[in-house]
């Protein structure tokens, strides 16, 4: 689910401007996976832009406590929202800890950085949201650890029919900024694209595996 609408198009609008999403259909972009994917999403660009970072940390502090209330932990997902997990739990005055995606093979082996106890709630703090196996593998994690995960907020969804279903599974609430949806409907508002490219977007969404 989106925070508000009007944080939806602001957080787009910013994104756009300063080109942390690129639309592109002429020539679509090549993701890790092998997708052609009309969009790509570098949402670390933000933290580079400080009046669009700092939008970004109030409206995620302010979506954490609106939507799951004060959690004892905010926990960031590595290595994308480190940094954005950390500015909220600054805001918010809480203990900061991030999940790597795999344990380290040297040291303690630790999976979590940081100071995490059983019994802790926690809010999850992602960057971008595309199936969603890897940040729900964080939530997995902090739950493995004794912690009560109150649920997870991000920037940016591509809102993936695959990653409702996979949040549903895992009973775990998620509330984003922004998302795919606003993000085409402020570019075509701000004439980053035309009508003519809504068609091939949608078909996009609908089957990204396929498209292209």
């Amino acid at each position: 689910m989106l925070y508000t609408k009007e944080t939806a198009f602001k957080v787009a609008e910013q994104l756009l401007q300063i080109k942390a999403i690129k639309l592109s259909v002429a020539k679509p972009f090549t993701w890790a996976s092998g997708w052609k994917s009309p969009i790509y999403c570098d949402n670390r660009l933000s933290l580079s832009f400080p009046k669009v970072r700092n939008y970004i940390r109030k409206e995620m502090a302010s979506a954490v406590i609106d939507k799951f209330g004060q959690p004892d932990v905010i926990a960031g997902v590595a290595t994308g929202a480190i940094a954005w997990g950390a500015l909220v739990a600054q805001d918010l005055g809480l203990p900061f800890v991030y999940v790597r995606s795999s344990a380290k093979e040297h040291g303690l082996a630790n999976l979590i950085e940081g100071y995490i106890e059983s019994g802790l709630s926690v809010v999850v703090v992602e960057d971008l949201i595309s199936t969603g196996m890897s940040s729900l593998k964080a939530v997995s994690a902090l739950r493995d650890a004794g912690c009560k995960v109150n649920g997870m907020v991000s920037i940016f969804t591509y809102g993936f029919e695959e990653a409702e279903k996979n949040f549903k599974n895992e009973k775990c609430k998620l509330v984003s900024l922004s998302d795919y949806d606003s993000l085409v409907k402020q570019a075509l508002e701000s004439e980053y694209i035309t009508e003519k490219n809504l068609e091939p977007l949608a078909k996009w969404r609908k089957d990204p595996a396929k498209w292209g």
